[in-house]
């Protein structure tokens, strides 16, 4: 055992140990020396790891999403503070305390994997160089070496000489051409992943510096996986591939049941949400009620996919409760609007008519006539008959310009001729 490995046992003999565990259950399937006892028992750890660090995957995705959400914050930040790197880390530090993030959470899952990652790499490199390690004793060193993964041993490298590879049992053909093809597979899983969460999981409404770093990384993690992986054993290449792939499973589920705000993700899941509401007039899973009552928390700060889904309810005659359920419409108060506002059953939103005026209110500001200021009608009298009696209209009255206040036709001594203005009903 090297030096490295003999400091760092405290986590290669727990690698080694879970191992050797799974080795013995499939090796009595399989047989104890076969690729595929040896095979499995390193595919199960990975599978184990992972299980373990789904608290730490739920992390990365809120720490990601609230990383996403300051992006604009921290824009603003850096512009003000272009020219004091001092205070403008300062702000960035005060930001993330107010808003209880952590930038390094999304590298959570990365970095709890790499003792393990890196533990595994020792105890191949031990097998290859047939060293005991941690509980692997000699017995169970000679049975990994004759291991053989489709014709290459698990210890195997790219760029083993070819004495090295004769010497574990192998070709030197048959090692490179499955670990070539082991490396452009670890690769391209990894940049589906990464392009998986570019383009469809990605708040597609802010642009953001955030962005261009994902996008700068979904063509950098590949490259580096491909020149670090021809130094990789075979069976490392088979621990990396398995994370890659579990890693690519575990996104495409987060992101078809809860995509990010914002997201082409979050548009089809609310598109497969609202024809699921509309045909059963409720909402059944308890994900479902969660991200409803979330849009409807949010009111006026909906996108538009959210304003979509409610005006797509509104529609249906269905309206989306504070609670995450959602009842029958059957009066048009019951139903909102993406903004908030009442609608009708249609769902667009109810507006209040003016009052239309006549011509002469509008060219006069609304104050013609006696009704206009509140005054009363004149009074017609009556006979004895029952008869009104009619008199005859002035001069005045026939031009159209009957006096205000039943005062005289003619301008008495001191006024002007002409019609008067009417008197304001707070003068009568």
């Amino acid at each position: 055992m090297d030096t490295i490995a003999s400091l760092f046992s405290f986590i290669t003999t727990p690698v080694s140990w879970v191992i050797v565990q799974f080795h013995s259950v499939y090796g009595a399937i399989f047989g104890p020396d076969t690729g595929w006892a040896w095979g499995l028992s390193i595919v199960s750890l990975v599978i184990l790891i992972r299980i373990c660090l789904i608290p730490l995957f739920v992390k990365q995705i809120k720490a990601t999403r609230a990383m996403q959400t300051l992006q604009p914050e921290m824009k603003k930040i850096q512009e003000r503070y272009k020219n004091d790197k001092q205070r403008q880390s300062e702000e960035m530090m005060k930001l993330y305390k107010e808003t209880g993030t952590n930038p390094l959470s999304s590298c959570l899952p990365i970095l709890a994997q790499s003792p393990f990652f890196f533990a595994l790499y020792h105890v191949l490199n031990a097998i290859a160089s047939g060293d005991t390690i941690g509980v692997i004793n000699q017995n169970l060193l000679q049975s990994a070496q004759k291991a053989h993964i489709v014709g290459a041993p698990l210890a195997a490298k790219f760029t083993d000489s070819a004495s090295k590879v004769e010497a574990l049992g192998a070709s030197l053909t048959d090692v490179r051409v499955v670990t070539a093809i082991m490396i452009v597979l670890m690769s391209a899983s990894q940049f589906f992943t990464q392009r998986q969460l570019m383009t469809k999981n990605v708040d597609t409404t802010v642009k953001t510096p955030f962005m261009q770093q994902q996008k700068m990384l979904m063509y950098v993690f590949p490259v580096m996986f491909a020149v670090f992986g021809i130094n990789f054993p075979v069976g490392v290449l088979v621990y990396w591939l398995t994370t890659n792939v579990w890693t690519m499973g575990q996104q495409m589920y987060v992101i078809h049941n809860n995509p990010t705000p914002g997201s082409k993700a979050q548009a089809s899941y609310l598109d497969r949400l609202t024809k699921h509401v509309t045909q059963h007039d409720k909402v059944s899973k308890r994900r479902d009620r969660a991200i409803v009552k979330a849009i409807v928390a949010k009111g006026r700060d909906r996108n538009e996919f959210e304003r979509k889904f409610i005006n797509g309810l509104s529609k249906a005659g269905l309206a989306a409760q504070a609670d995450g359920s959602v009842i029958k419409s059957d009066t048009a108060a019951a139903a909102q609007a993406e903004d908030g506002t009442p609608t009708t059953a249609a769902g667009t939103p109810k507006r209040q008519q003016p009052k239309r005026q006549s011509k002469s209110q509008r060219q006069h500001g609304g104050a013609v006539g006696p009704k206009a200021v509140g005054e009363d009608e004149p009074k017609t009298s009556l006979d004895k008959s029952g008869q009104s009696e009619d008199k005859p209209a002035t001069a005045a009255e026939q031009g159209g310009a009957k006096p205000a206040g039943g005062t005289r036709s003619k301008a008495q001594s001191g006024q002007r001729k002409g019609p008067q203005r009417p008197k304001s009903p707070s003068k009568k």
